[in-house]
């Protein structure tokens, strides 16, 4: 229990806080948010998930649980099940259940019926979903089952069933798509991208783990997931960036993070990219500097449909002829489009909070530094050592003003405006003369004869007759010989 040994341990302790906070996947862990904060994430998501599918079960018997594909997913409050279908044994499904996250701003109704439209919509790169259902707190939504995984499978040599960390936390071989791979899945990715963003349709949940394998094709997953108000993988980078405020501009972003996935076999160290690694061609680098860079962060995302444009996709033949088809009503369009600015409008309030954070923190770490702390205290004795001689000099001061006040004080009895004032001597040069008093009123009464000895530091002999004239003068004044004046009184109050 050592003071100096505790306080050694906290800082390798904060050390390795900061290590798994800063690292993406850990920080999303369920164990990471549960010792940081574990008031907040006391409830057991898991059983809350089984009472809803037990629910959902007595209302649609010919579902049947075949087991609980736990923790394959990052999101704490979303739980997986391995279904099939009664009649059907040898088909499998998934079953996702979550509650509803912060930027749920659809209405009850919208959200059902817009859940509900998810199974209609039909397009060669968006996973079909077989069932769909929502309530006011959670949704639920089945998938068939994929052996092959997603395209994060793919890029970590992962098994689907396996758990989230251990499949892409600590991958054995790190290793990109080939050249052709990241051409025509980036390629499809685009198309479902801008296809939505024409209908209107929030999206803002692209990564790796939400594309679905069929093939040779790139399919999309978890559209419901906007809807839902969950917060996307890549909140906490999009925060950071003012530029990123509108939902096309986060999936433009996240298209940066997956493109970075697939040419590098690992995501971003940090964000912004500095520089990036030899590429499998000088295109793909083009595309991600226009993305990840400091500059593509102050000057906006690009759109969709430029990036289509720039050569590595535009020479992407595309084979699938199967017609999109996804009708959305006009009343349910208005109330997405709503929903979409209320979620931009969040994420904008965060990156002003976070910013003002970042302002804040700066500042501290500035003051707190030592060649700061070394400047305020040159500071503090240049102000100390200054404050010092100010009140040594006012000091100084007000005892020179007192000296003075006493010395004119003295004198004052023995001047009088019937005789001159007496001529200044080389002994009482420190003494300034007194300033002229105001005429004396007709009945004023002449001043007494003084008695006072005046202080003088060495008083001379002409300095001495000059008083005597004066005194003997005072002496023999007389009030007849003064001419009578006429005073004019205006202080009385005038009635008009």
């Amino acid at each position: 229990m050592e003071r100096e040994f505790i306080a050694e341990r906290q800082k390798g302790l904060q050390a390795y806080l900061d290590v798994i906070t800063t690292h993406h996947i850990l920080s999303n862990c369920e164990a990471v948010k549960k010792f940081l904060d574990p008031n907040s994430y006391s409830v057991n998501y898991t059983e809350i998930a089984l009472q809803h599918v037990s629910m959902f079960f007595r209302s649609e018997p010919k579902w049947e649980v075949v087991e609980p594909l736990k923790d394959i997913g990052w999101r704490i409050r979303k739980k997986y099940f391995l279904m099939k279908i009664k009649n059907q044994p040898k088909e499998r499904l998934v079953l996702s259940w979550t509650d509803l996250g912060p930027d749920k701003y659809l209405s009850d109704k919208d959200l059902q019926y817009a859940v509900k439209l998810l199974s209609s919509c039909s397009h060669p790169y968006v996973y079909k979903v077989t069932f769909a259902i929502a309530n006011e707190s959670s949704a639920l939504v089945i998938r068939p089952f994929s052996e092959k995984g997603t395209l994060k499978d793919l890029i970590y040599k992962a098994k689907p069933k396996d758990p989230f960390l251990k499949k892409y936390c600590n991958p054995k071989k790190i290793q990109g798509l080939e050249l052709q791979q990241i051409k025509t899945y980036g390629r499809q990715i685009l198309e479902v991208l801008k296809f939505l963003h024409e209908k209107g349709f929030p999206y803002g949940h692209l990564h790796s783990a939400n594309v679905m394998l069929d093939g040779d094709t790139c399919k999309l997953l978890d559209l419901e997931n906007s809807l839902l108000g969950l917060p996307s993988f890549y909140r906490s980078y999009c925060s950071q960036f003012r530029k990123i405020n509108t939902l096309e501009g986060v999936d433009v972003h996240c298209f940066g993070h997956l493109l970075f996935e697939m040419t590098y076999g690992r995501p971003p160290d940090t964000i912004p990219v500095e520089s990036f690694p030899p590429a499998p061609s000088v295109f793909v680098v083009s595309v991600l500097e226009s993305i990840l860079t400091c500059e593509a962060m102050k000057n906006g995302m690009p759109t969709v449909s430029r990036l289509l444009q720039m050569p590595l996709f535009s020479d992407v033949l595309l084979t699938n002829s199967e017609k999109p088809q996804f009708k959305i009503p006009t009343k349910l369009k208005e109330a997405l489009k709503t929903s979409k600015e209320c979620i931009e409008k969040r994420l904008t309030e965060e990156q002003k909070l976070f910013h003002q954070h970042r302002r804040l923190t700066r500042a501290q770490s500035h003051h707190g530094s030592e060649e700061e702390k070394k400047k305020r205290k040159i500071l503090a004795r240049k102000k100390s050592k200054r404050s010092a001689y100010e009140s040594g000099e006012e000091h100084s001061a007000k005892y020179s003003n007192s000296n003075n006040s006493a010395g004119s004080g003295t004198s004052s009895p023995l001047t009088s405006p019937s005789s001159p004032t007496p001529p200044s001597t080389a002994g009482a040069s420190s003494i300034p003369p007194a300033p002229p008093p105001p005429p004396l009123s007709p009945a004023a009464p002449p001043p007494p004869p003084s008695t006072e000895v005046p202080m003088q530091p060495s008083p001379r002999p002409d300095v001495s007759a000059s008083r005597g004239a004066l005194l003997s003068s005072i002496q023999n004044f007389q009030k007849g010989t003064l001419k009578k004046t006429q005073t004019c009184d205006y202080s009385a109050p005038r009635i008009s």
